[in-house]
C-alpha cells in the first residue's frame, strides 16, 4: 500500500518510503502526486516529441525523463506522477537523493512554480531566501538560522507560487561534515544522504510550518578574497538576472518549453522582494557574523 506524505503544498501517495517527509493519515480525495515503482523503465524514450537535453535527460512539454547511472530511471509526467525504476541493488537513500531533488524539481516546474536553488527561512510573517551556487554556504547558513530558533521552510529546492510565497518543502538540511563541525553539530546520529558521501541529512521539525510564507528578502550568497563581508543592494532590472541564474536545474525548465512562463515569473517576483548580493571571505567562514549581518539588513526592510 502506498504511504501518504506532504511537501510543497502537495499531498503525495508514494510506493517508495520517504522518511524525510511528514506523513498524512488519510485523504478525502486523490493525492496531488503519485510516486510509483515501474520496472519497465529501462531505456531512453523514443518518439519525435522527445528532446535530448544531455546524455541522461530527455524532455517533452509535459514529460521529463532522467537516468542516473547505477541508481535509477525517473519519468515525471504532467505535474502529477513520478515513476521510478531503481537499478539493481542500489540503496534507496541514493534513489531518494535524486527523487527528492531533480525529479521533484522537474515536477514543480510542470506544476507552474518558480523553482529556485537555495534555502528558505521563516522569519515569522514572511521569509528569507538565500540563493547561490553549490559551495557558497547556503545550507550552512540555513543550519545556523535553525540553531538560532528560526524555522527552515525548504533546503536546496525552493518553490515559489504565483503570489510570491515560498512553499514548505522537505524538512531537512543537507549538510557536509565540515559544515556540521563548524556549527558544533555531531554527525554521529545523522543519516548520510548516500552511503559513500560525507554529506548528511539534518532533520528539522516536520510540523512547525505548514503554510506558504511571502518572500520579503532574497540574499545572493557568494565568496570573495577580501577580509570582510560585503553587502550590496540590488534594484530594478538588476534583480532579474540573479533569479534566472539561480533557477533550479534551469535546463530542465528550458527543455520543457517553459521559458516564457519562467521569464514572467522572474519579472513578477523581482518586483516583490528586497534583494542584496552578499559576499563572504573565502578564507574562513564567520557564520555567526553572517547571520547577524542578514538579520540587521532585514530589520531595515520590515514586513509591510
Amino acid at each position: 500500500m502506498p504511504t501518504l506524505y506532504q511537501a510543497y503544498g502537495l499531498t503525495i501517495s508514494s510506493e517508495i518510503d520517504l522518511p524525510e517527509l511528514p506523513q498524512l493519515s488519510g485523504l478525502a480525495q486523490p493525492a496531488d502526486l503519485s510516486i510509483t515503482r515501474d520496472p519497465t523503465l529501462t531505456s531512453a524514450p523514443t518518439g519525435d516529441e522527445w528532446v535530448q537535453l544531455s546524455p541522461y535527460a530527455w524532455t517533452t512539454p509535459t514529460a521529463f525523463m532522467l537516468f542516473v547511472p547505477d541508481v535509477a530511471w525517473f519519468l515525471i509526467e504532467g505535474g502529477r506522477t513520478i515513476r521510478v525504476a531503481p537499478i539493481g541493488g542500489i540503496d534507496m537513500a541514493s534513489v531518494r537523493v535524486f527523487l527528492l531533488g531533480s525529479a521533484i524539481g522537474a515536477l514543480l516546474f510542470q506544476r507552474g512554480f518558480l523553482v529556485l536553488h537555495g534555502n528558505a527561512v521563516d522569519m515569522g510573517d514572511a521569509c528569507m531566501l538565500c540563493l547561490g551556487v553549490s559551495g557558497a554556504g547556503k545550507s550552512t547558513l540555513a543550519a545556523a538560522f535553525s540553531a538560532r530558533g528560526y524555522n527552515v521552510l525548504a533546503d536546496d529546492v525552493v518553490a515559489v507560487n504565483a503570489d510570491g510565497q515560498a512553499l514548505p518543502g522537505i524538512p531537512r538540511i543537507k549538510i557536509w561534515r565540515d559544515a556540521a563541525e563548524r556549527l558544533a553539530l555531531s554527525t554521529g546520529s545523522l543519516d548520510r544522504i548516500r552511503p559513500q558521501m560525507e554529506k548528511f541529512n539534518l532533520p528539522l521539525p516536520k510540523t512547525l510550518v505548514s503554510a506558504p510564507r511571502p518572500v520579503k528578502w532574497v540574499f545572493l550568497l557568494g565568496k570573495h578574497e577580501k577580509p570582510d563581508f560585503e553587502l550590496t543592494h540590488l534594484n530594478g532590472i538588476a534583480r532579474f538576472g540573479p533569479l534566472m541564474a539561480n533557477t533550479y536545474r534551469r535546463r530542465f525548465m528550458e527543455g520543457m518549453d517553459l521559458n516564457a512562463d519562467h521569464l514572467a515569473q522572474c519579472g513578477r517576483f523581482a518586483g516583490l522582494v528586497h534583494m542584496a548580493q552578499v559576499r563572504r571571505p573565502d578564507a574562513g567562514f564567520d557564520i555567526d557574523g553572517l547571520v547577524d549581518l542578514l538579520l540587521e539588513d532585514m530589520s531595515k526592510v520590515p514586513v509591510a
